[in-house]
């Protein structure tokens, strides 16, 4: 297949582009190289994809690039699939800048969406978030419990994103299917994100900040069991358009820093702090329907990650803060 992936500079989109291309198909990414963290790591991220004659990069950013602009450059070239991966990430920064979020996640996606209409790409397949269920406390989150309340602009630019998706199925009869992504970690992940930070925090001796009781839970999914979840919805043909992507085996937040100690053989630091705006208490995800629509099952468990993810980290020194 020729595959259209925005985002595929970071962390996930790169997993997600080497896997298609070791597959044989031809990726054609597009990424800004947002500096929301150093671009330089982004272009690593991508130096083998890069070597591949069937990768193609387009530095493009899907908030100014428009559907005309798009099919113009893209002319000579039929896609099977988009995967829409590119976003503007975090919980806490999208607080303090609402409206670059809703640019990026909603006018973005729409700007995709409408190249999908225009050049009949029939399927696309949008990462979005299991943020978007808010403070839920009916756990584990299905996808069938419609009462979502987001409590971040970041979670609310999702929700409209999958809804658009929504309209644009309806109307224009391209299949798309939204994938609630929750709580990724492994190699090439973004340096804010809990298990890089602390990792980082820990093996160089200073303390690490924790926000709350230490009690919250997050269903951590290994990398490589989210690019499984892109790869059965490439191939899904049935009705359904929204699917949890999860491990569904929450851990507390605690039970993670120990975790890190353990692969570390160093003890954390610990800086109490009260919680965050916008985090939630819990993640949990009922993957139930994927298992029973894409079969999709993760396989990898939380310390074999991080061993994983330590793995890779010490042989990217280039990428220390």
């Amino acid at each position: 297949m020729t595959i259209l992936l925005t985002g595929g500079a970071g962390f996930i989109g790169s997993n997600l582009a080497e896997t298609l291309l070791k597959d044989g198909h031809e990726v054609h990414c597009i990424d800004n190289l947002d500096p929301f963290y150093d671009p330089v790591a982004k272009l690593l991220n991508l130096q083998w994809c890069r070597e591949q004659p069937a990768f193609h990069f387009h530095e493009l950013d899907i908030r100014t690039t428009q559907a005309a602009e798009l099919t113009y450059r893209f002319r000579k070239i039929t896609f099977d699939a988009i995967f829409h991966l590119a976003a503007k990430a975090g919980v806490r920064p999208s607080i303090e800048n609402a409206h670059d979020y809703y640019q990026t996640n909603v006018m973005g996606t729409l700007n995709l969406l409408e190249f999908a209409r225009i050049n009949r790409i029939r399927k696309f397949v949008f990462a979005s978030s299991s943020s978007v269920y808010g403070n839920n406390p009916r756990v584990p989150w299905s996808e069938d419990d419609f009462n979502l309340k987001p409590i971040s602009p970041y979670a609310a630019s999702k929700l409209a994103a999958e809804d658009m998706g929504q309209v644009y199925r309806h109307l224009h009869g391209i299949q798309f299917i939204a994938l609630r992504l929750f709580t990724v970690f492994g190699p090439r992940q973004r340096p804010d994100l809990a298990i890089h930070k602390f990792y980082q925090q820990i093996t160089e001796g200073k303390p690490i900040t924790l926000f709350g009781d230490g009690k919250t839970r997050r269903d951590y999914t290994y990398v490589s069991d989210i690019v499984k979840g892109f790869y059965t919805a490439l191939a899904y043909e049935g009705k359904e358009t929204i699917f949890n992507i999860g491990s569904s085996r929450p851990v507390q937040l605690l039970e993670m820093v120990q975790a890190l100690e353990k692969v570390t053989g160093k003890k954390a630091q610990i800086q109490w702090l009260p919680e965050q705006p916008g985090d939630v208490k819990e993640t949990f995800a009922d993957t139930s329907k994927a298992k029973q629509e894409l079969g999709y099952e993760a396989s990898l468990t939380l310390e074999k990650g991080i061993a994983n993810f330590v793995q890779w980290k010490k042989g990217q020194t280039h990428l220390a803060d």
